[in-house]
């Protein structure tokens, strides 16, 4: 088993266990689709090359407001 997934540090250093998740999951779509690794590969999975670019902050998870602006309505 990766150690970095062992501790919370991880889990801290994104924002909790669902970003941790959605993270990992979103980064290993990218590189199962030829994008490439942010750290050296040497021989590691591509589980592996995900939690080390999350260690060494390679990589973050920014979540976008999809929600609309309330628009005012003029007094009649």
């Amino acid at each position: 088993m990766i150690e970095a997934l062992k501790s919370d540090e991880i889990v801290e250093k994104v924002g909790g266990k669902f970003k941790l998740t959605a993270l990992i999951q979103r980064r290993l779509e990218q590189l199962l689709e030829g994008a490439r690794p942010l750290v050296p590969r040497d021989g590691k999975t591509d589980l592996e090359i995900v939690v080390e670019e999350i260690m060494q902050d390679k990589i973050t998870l920014e979540f976008i407001d999809q929600a609309p602006e309330a628009v005012e309505e003029p007094l009649l």
